[in-house]
């Protein structure tokens, strides 16, 4: 059975991303958003964590209806060669059942 999975990322940028202007780091922000709505993600919550943390910039949690939109995702990021622009790591999980 499909269930939703949620997606904890943790990212900074790489210096890749500081050498764009501010126009083409706009556009590429749009298109990452643009990815999660294409598989039918949503962000959930972004935050600011450059004051409490001295290697994550920010973090965020997504949810994806089923782990094929996941995988969709990952491809449209990899389309954008996002990962020359950002540094992440990300857990995936399902919502833990209420005892």
């Amino acid at each position: 059975m499909a269930q939703p999975i949620y997606k904890v990322w943790l990212s900074k940028y790489k210096d890749a991303w500081y050498k764009l202007t501010k126009d083409e780091q706009n556009k590429l922000m749009a298109q990452g958003e643009e990815a999660l709505k294409q598989v039918g993600g949503e962000e959930l919550i972004m935050c600011a964590s450059m004051w409490s943390s001295e290697k994550w910039i920010g973090w965020g949690v997504e949810k994806f209806p089923d782990i094929e939109a996941v995988l969709k995702h990952s491809e449209k990021l990899f389309s954008l060669n996002w990962f020359e622009y950002m540094d992440s790591i990300s857990y995936l999980g399902t919502e833990m059942p209420q005892t």
